[in-house]
């Protein structure tokens, strides 16, 4: 078994596609596929296809849904594995488990590279917490899930996939703000605090490369747009670390600059923290 839900629905066993083109069974496997190797109770698969609002066949069609990707797995291994199907995408009970090996699925490997890359973080191993975290993101091939009509338990997981790939994109920015590659990384803030006109951290991480690239007009120039967004659509100022950072680049503080190791003392945000 192969599974991709970082990006488009890809689940192959023996190198054939097993995702049917209807949109419900389609769900169902996805939504077994973010939680492969765990078992989900037949509530949640059901809640996940019809919300609150259940047909009284819920219990029927899904079973049927279920057979019709066990047909699907059935012809993919063909006649001389009779069992494959009832083995790969098992009953537990109350409710179903799709088995998958060690590696086979994108999300199991973004986790481990993701556990290793923060554990090289903390280390203080910089370079090697900002390849980790490279190769993590690149398991992700676009938004998750994108070609399936996701109902309320997928919603849910989606959102936290794309909290937890922001949070990494953070925190490999961080590694190399430490390697001191704050020139390297001024095109990807400008376009990421584009995307995400809100976050301070990606605004604080711009502003911090704009002042170690010797552009400090421009470093308050993001603070000040980041203020006037939050103030026009939330009625918010920007936090008090956020605004120590400003006061920092206005002062020229020391506490900005590199160590003579070349290495960020702390996160940007942590280094004006109370």
């Amino acid at each position: 078994m192969d599974i991709k839900v970082l990006g488009p629905l890809s689940v192959e066993a023996c190198g054939q596609s097993i995702v049917p083109s209807a949109g419900k069974p389609r769900q169902i496997l996805a939504l077994l596929s973010v939680y492969a190797n765990q078992m989900l109770p037949v509530p949640t698969l059901m809640e996940e296809i019809w919300g609150t609002q259940m047909p009284r066949s819920a219990l029927t069609t899904l079973q049927t849904y279920i057979l019709q990707l066990r047909r699907r797995l059935a012809t993919a291994y063909g006649p001389q594995a009779p069992q494959a199907s009832k083995d790969v995408l098992a009953t537990r009970y109350g409710g179903y488990v799709l088995e998958a090996q060690p590696g086979a699925v994108d999300i199991h490997e973004y986790d481990r590279l993701v556990a290793a890359g923060r554990d090289a973080l903390d280390a203080g191993d910089d370079v090697q917490a900002s390849l980790l975290l490279r190769e993590a993101l690149a398991v992700w091939r676009g938004p998750a899930l994108v070609d399936v009509k996701v109902g309320p338990v997928l919603e849910i997981e989606l959102a936290r996939l794309e909290e937890s790939r922001l949070g990494v994109l953070e925190r490999r920015i961080e590694a190399d703000l430490r390697l001191g590659r704050h020139a390297e990384l001024l095109t990807e803030l400008t376009e990421l605090t584009a995307r995400h006109p809100l976050h301070e951290g990606l605004h604080a991480q711009c502003m911090a490369a704009l002042y170690r690239a010797g552009r400090p007009w421009q470093a308050l120039e993001v603070y000040q747009g980041l203020r006037a967004r939050l103030v026009e659509d939330l009625g918010l100022e920007p936090s008090p670390r956020l605004q120590k950072l400003q006061q920092a680049v206005l002062a020229s503080d020391p506490a900005l600059d590199l160590d003579l190791d070349g290495h960020w003392r702390r996160p940007v945000l942590d280094l004006f923290a109370a």
